[in-house]
């Protein structure tokens, strides 16, 4: 495996990873460049016509903050990659897009980081790689 092959995943775990904790923190304790309590996101979840705001609020908070931390320890990557990738692509969606390029391209750049962690996986600079020698169970199709 070539050196790039190596630090490809672990630069875009890392970068992605820590953002992510950045935005849960901010939602989970109300703190932090992205500080927005639960009860506010809540609201605004409610707004785009969600049911159980409050509990998809605590779950995208979790995901954010969760997700982040496995990224950034390499643990578990293409689970946690799922998650976030659904979660940047509804509020690209949902949230974003309407304002134009400007306004989704962040969370557009998340979205594909996230869904280039699905398919590489955490890549040799990793927990995964260092105490499974590899990957955590991951389905495959063989053909």
């Amino acid at each position: 495996m070539s050196s790039t092959n190596r630090w490809g995943p672990f630069l875009i775990r890392t970068g992605l990873g820590v953002v992510m904790i950045i935005h849960g923190v901010g939602k989970l304790m109300g703190v932090g460049p992205a500080a927005m309590s639960i009860s506010d996101f809540a609201a605004t979840i409610g707004g785009l016509g969600f049911p159980a705001a409050t509990a998809l609020a605590w779950l995208v908070a979790l995901i954010e903050f969760g997700g982040g931390v496995l990224l950034v320890a390499g643990l578990f990557v293409r689970h946690a990659a799922i998650g976030i990738a659904i979660n940047m692509l509804v509020a690209t969606v949902l949230v974003h897009l309407p304002q134009g390029f400007s306004g989704y391209e962040y969370t557009l750049v998340l979205f594909v980081m996230a869904l280039s962690l699905v398919a590489t996986g955490p890549g040799q600079f990793s927990l995964t790689h260092a105490l499974f020698d590899g990957e955590l169970y991951w389905p495959t199709v063989d053909g």
